[in-house]
Parts: structure tokens; sequence; C-alpha cells
């Protein structure tokens, strides 16, 4: 499988359930009346990220896997987004910084080395990278993030999590 398939489109569809998951906690604040930014600074746990904190974190994710895989530079995010709005904004730029690449960017990728700063210059083959730390950390806050809108009465379900599925004809 060209790492590709295993990453842009996955990552499109879940930054596009999470534009839907503002939808509903949006829907929730005006049902229950109070502000919908007050959702954005809500956490699990005094020591976790803030839900803006978390979906910042899963669009980094993939923007920065995306162009650690394929050799190419990621857009700049300062995070900075107090609004809902300025959230689904930022959701919406990095699917279309997503929505440039192509199969043919990954051919050949999966030995290219990938590191963080966190790694202590370390690196990983990208097929690693992939498996062992970004799917992982992509899913973390994800589900952190859905988890925060459930918690406090946001009508997400499963179904909202996985979105449409690719069921056989």
């Amino acid at each position: 499988m060209n790492l590709y398939d295993a990453t842009i489109p996955i990552f499109i569809k879940m930054l596009t359930n999470i534009e839907g998951w503002l939808d509903k906690a949006e829907a929730c604040a005006a049902q229950k009346k109070f502000d919908p930014e007050v959702l954005l600074g809500t956490r699990l746990a005094p020591d976790m990220y803030s839900f803006a904190k978390q979906v910042q974190a899963a669009c980094d994710t993939a923007k920065f896997a995306a162009a650690k895989m394929t050799g190419k530079d990621a857009p700049v995010h300062p995070d900075t987004e107090k609004t809902v709005d300025e959230l689904r904004t930022r959701l919406q730029t990095v699917k279309k910084y997503l929505e440039t690449f192509r199969r043919e960017d990954f051919v050949g990728c999966e030995d290219r080395r990938c590191s963080h700063q966190w790694m202590g210059g370390n690196a990983m083959r990208a097929g690693d990278y992939l498996d062992h730390f970004v799917l992982p950390n992509f899913y973390f806050h994800m589900t952190a993030a859905y988890s925060i809108l459930r918690q406090n009465g946001v009508d997400v379900g499963k179904m909202a999590f996985l979105g449409n599925l690719p069921f056989a004809s």
C-alpha cells in the first residue's frame, strides 16, 4: 500500500468529521443557551490540552506527517484560534494543504527518515513513523476532542467520529 492511501484521504475525512462536530457543538450551545466558545477551553483533565488545542494538534499531526514523509514544507499555524469559526478555518486550511498531495508524492518514501525535536536526534523510517507515531497520535487527539464534546453534552455519537464508511457494493 502506498503511504498516501493510509494518510491523505483518511486525514481529510477525519478533519471533515471534526467540522461536523463543530456544527453539533454550535447547535448544542444554541439549544442550551451558552456561548459555544466556552467549549474551546474545556479539558478532560487539568493537565491535558483544551478542545481547541486537541483540534490544532490533530491538524498539525496530519500536515506535518504528510510533509515529513514526502520532504515538503508544511504551512505554519500559530495556534491562535479563539472562536469556533477560527477553528473551522484552521481545519479547512489544513485540508486544502493536504489536498495538494498526490499518490506519486509518496512513491518510495517508506524508507525516508522522519524526525522531530522531541525525538532527541533520533529518526524513524516513514512507514514506522506512520504506524508507531502519526496514526496513534492523530487518533489520540481526535478522541480527546470528541470526548470533550461528549462530556459536555454535545450530540456526537460513534458515527460522527467514524463518518461515512466505504461499504462494498
